[in-house]
């Protein structure tokens, strides 16, 4: 393990010398209003090799992965390419010198074909070619790297690991060498990661040089020859992959301290039922987002939502939350009927809701912590801010809530902050004590350091004997936290397994819809 210094790491003896790299930033600085997004940072990639860029949200990954391709200009540094003078004033030239980027978000059009995508950009754009030529060529393409794709079909049809397939063809097609794919795996079930990396080592066998952008620890391990890790839009390490790469050492350069990166499932007593769903579907239109659900949660338990996006989370939640009306079916709260009485009353039985859309629907960001904190109280109630006060104050303290008291402004707060003003109003209580918590996406887009302060006061809501509802799209987060895991799949309950013995390959079977009944 070698902590960093600020000049780029060197490349490996060929021959008795040094390989200069396929492409190298040195000293990069990069300002926006009020951020210094890299500071003085320096990178290299050779070619052949994955080198990954780990480091949590707002650590300056994108935006050194934005300059190495031409998107952004640096302030001061510079890049080299194959050891010669870089400059790169738009993606365009980026792609001109064999450099291309992978965007989380793909930016394809999905009533167009494959091949139309893949097409549109290139250098040999002509559509007056034959439509079976440009099919082979991109089919040759896809099938030279392990990318199967069908030519002629319609993007808007593909999953979504397919769709990140169309952009690394795309990529490919237009003659580049160096691939920058930015959060790859965000997206993507089990089954889904393991191919991207089977297509990534094909990638690099054929000599392509490949910058893996990342904060998934276990992945960066697995699949890195090498490491840089930013902290703050610093470099603090360059470390060696390919199993020598230690998780709890890369958490610590990420974050600047130790963190417990495994949360255990703590043995606890199950205890009545809390929330009864039987039958409960609901339609939007002509559309059915869910389809005869049924499922319960007892005192003490965590029951963990697995599912890819879109697949009817939200609504699912919305209607426990009594937000959306169901179209049939019963929920019961504490022995009560809610499925159409609303959000106050659900709220009266003693349910929490933690939204996916922290400042959309869980915060107001115009207001002050204090005033987030109030919002769920008794309305018909005057409410003594002055005192109140003191209790803002002690659950900042308790949730470890980065804030200039309870009059910071909920805008002005990172996202793991904003999320544990959430969870501190959620689980507080209130008039009415907390009975079930319901809580979607609980640490997306959090760093190391908020993920692990979420995941405890997780456990520590349900060892009170609270029961827990956990919907995420996050697989490693329900399998570690959840006592049982559900898979929704289309609006419906496809697999269901207890935590303890969740397979992985199983459950992401389920999520991809090609495994149905319960284990």
């Amino acid at each position: 393990m070698t902590h960093a210094s600020h000049e780029v790491a060197q490349g490996p003896h060929h021959h008795g010398g040094v390989a200069p790299s396929a492409l190298s930033a040195h000293h990069i600085v990069k300002r926006f209003p009020g951020v210094l997004a890299n500071d003085d940072v320096s990178f290299d990639v050779r070619a052949g090799e994955v080198h990954t860029l780990l480091g949590e949200n707002g650590a300056g990954k994108s935006t050194l992965a934005a300059v190495l391709c031409g998107l952004y200009q640096p302030d001061s540094g510079h890049l080299m390419r194959n050891g010669k003078p870089l400059h790169l004033p738009s993606p365009r030239a980026g792609l001109h010198h064999g450099i291309a980027m992978v965007h989380q978000h793909f930016r394809l059009v999905d009533r167009f074909t494959v091949s139309e995508n893949v097409i549109l950009g290139s250098r040999d754009l002509d559509f007056r070619l034959d439509r079976r030529v440009i099919n082979d060529k991109v089919a040759e393409v896809a099938e030279s790297y392990g990318l199967p794709i069908d030519p002629s079909a319609t993007v808007g049809e593909l999953s979504v690991g397919q769709r990140q397939r169309v952009e690394i063809v795309k990529a490919l097609y237009q003659g580049a060498e160096i691939l920058l794919l930015d959060e790859p795996t965000a997206v993507l079930v089990p089954d889904e990661v393991e191919k991207l990396f089977e297509n990534v080592h094909a990638m690099t066998k054929a000599g392509k040089s490949i910058v893996f952008i990342s904060h998934k620890l276990g992945e960066v391990v697995a699949i890195s020859d090498r490491v840089t890790v930013l902290r703050n839009g610093r470099v603090t390490g360059h470390v060696e992959g390919k199993g020598k790469a230690d998780t709890r050492e890369l958490a610590r350069l990420m974050v600047g301290r130790d963190i417990e990166l495994s949360p255990q499932r703590a043995s606890h007593p199950i205890g009545h039922e809390v929330l009864q769903i039987r039958d409960l579907s609901l339609s939007v239109g002509d559309v059915e987002v869910l389809s005869n659900i049924s499922f319960n949660i007892h005192e003490g338990e965590m029951v963990g939502i697995a599912g890819v996006a879109g697949n009817g989370q939200r609504e699912l939640a919305d209607t426990i939350a009594g937000l959306i009306p169901p179209t049939s079916g019963s929920i019961m709260i504490a022995g009560a009927m809610t499925a159409d009485r609303g959000p106050i009353h659900a709220r009266e039985l003693g349910l929490a809701y933690v939204p996916e859309d922290r400042l959309g629907m869980g915060l107001v960001p115009s207001m002050s912590i204090l005033d987030n904190l109030l919002l769920t109280r008794d309305r018909e109630v005057l409410v003594d801010r002055a005192g109140v006060r003191p209790e803002a104050t002690r659950l900042i303290e308790q949730f470890e809530i980065k804030a200039n008291g309870p009059d910071h402004l909920a805008r002005k707060l990172s996202g793991g902050n904003a999320q544990k003003v959430l969870l501190a109003r959620e689980l507080s209580g209130g008039r009415t004590a907390t009975k079930l918590l319901v809580v979607c996406s609980p640490t997306r887009g959090l760093d190391v350091g908020a993920i692990e302060t979420v995941r405890r006061l997780l456990n520590d809501a349900r060892s009170a004997g609270q029961a827990i509802l956990l919907i995420s799209e996050d697989l490693d987060e329900v399998m570690s936290l959840a006592d049982r895991v559900l898979v929704l799949y289309r609006g419906s309950i496809v697999h269901e397994t207890p935590g303890e013995t969740a397979n992985l390959s199983t459950v992401g079977a389920a999520m991809a819809g090609v495994l149905g009944g319960a284990n």
